[in-house]
């Protein structure tokens, strides 16, 4: 069975969690919404993905712009303001007695349409809101064993045709490419970009190091991964080089390290690309990025509990 950056430890308390469905704490069991929910029908919705380390949410202001930003891009009225939507958060949170190693996925739709076709006037209700709370910590293994790669045929396309950058509930580009990569005996699928030039995975934005540098896609057709800019920034607060910039599949296969970067697993390290070992085994590199990022996490923690 294939490993994914998502994968977490068991956790029985997901079983009894309230579900937040418009503002209303829902049982797991009785958390739904509408069949002909704008979501479900067409895949009509953004969501944001976040996570909670010691009652604090980890770049808290950043998820809310990209969320609103992809909001507004699509011209989806969330019907709340920032503060409206932390307050559903914590809401929730407390609701679960939730403090940390909780990763929250908020969603939100246009609302249940009068009759099941494409067009948005058709959503008459309002916007669909969910937040799904979970204990959810990364198992140990992703850490240790690090994640198989393999190159998938489905490309990151152009922003004219879906850009990468709205977190949509239309994921099926990266859905099919988590299947080739399955097919191909691999954790995760490496997608390259329109011009061949590697890019991100499936699910996570990808980094490798060669000669003591850091290397990541342009971003020109990836998600503007939050965890991604901050490995950059703090990168480049402490002195590492790091470059944006187009690379091959040749500079990945000889690179010394690699790594994802998602808000659930922070930095996954990459064990092989195409059945092509990545390095010696040793990541010191990523060991440091690691470091340098629990620091900032808990750098925010302290920040929130002085009441900045």
């Amino acid at each position: 069975m294939a490993t994914t950056t998502h994968e977490a430890d068991d956790d029985a308390r997901n079983q009894t969690i309230l579900i937040n469905v418009n503002g209303a704490l829902v049982p797991r069991e009785q958390a739904v919404v509408s069949v002909y929910d704008s979501g479900f029908l067409l895949g009509d919705g953004m969501w944001e993905g976040l996570r909670l380390y010691e009652g604090v949410w980890a770049f808290l202001d950043a998820h809310l712009d990209r969320f609103y930003d992809a909001c507004k891009t699509v011209s989806l009225d969330v019907g709340m303001d920032r503060a409206g939507l932390v307050e559903e958060l914590e809401k929730t949170r407390i609701a679960n007695g939730m403090h940390t190693d909780v990763h929250a996925r908020v969603m939100l739709t246009r609302g249940v349409k009068i009759r099941p076709f494409q067009h948005p006037s058709l959503s008459r209700s309002g916007p669909t809101l969910v937040i799904i709370m979970e204990h959810s910590r990364p198992v140990d293994t992703l850490a240790e064993q690090g994640i198989r790669l393999a190159t998938v045929p489905q490309v990151r396309g152009l922003p004219m045709s879906q850009d990468a950058k709205l977190n949509s509930h239309s994921k099926l580009n990266c859905v099919i490419a988590c299947l080739q990569a399955e097919q191909a005996g691999a954790d995760e699928g490496l997608m390259l970009d329109p011009h061949g030039f590697v890019n991100t995975t499936n699910a996570c934005n990808f980094f490798i190091v060669r000669r003591g540098e850091v290397w990541t896609s342009t971003g020109d057709y990836c998600m503007n991964g939050v965890t991604r800019q901050a490995v950059i920034d703090l990168c480049r607060a402490d002195g590492i080089p790091v470059f944006e910039k187009n690379f091959s599949l040749f500079e990945a296969y000889g690179a010394e390290e690699a790594f994802l970067t998602g808000t659930f697993g922070a930095q996954t390290p990459v064990s092989e690309i195409d059945g092509k070992r990545i390095g010696d085994g040793r990541r010191p590199m990523t060991a440091r990025i690691r470091a340098l990022y629990r620091a900032e996490i808990e750098k925010q923690i302290d920040t929130v509990a002085a009441g900045g």
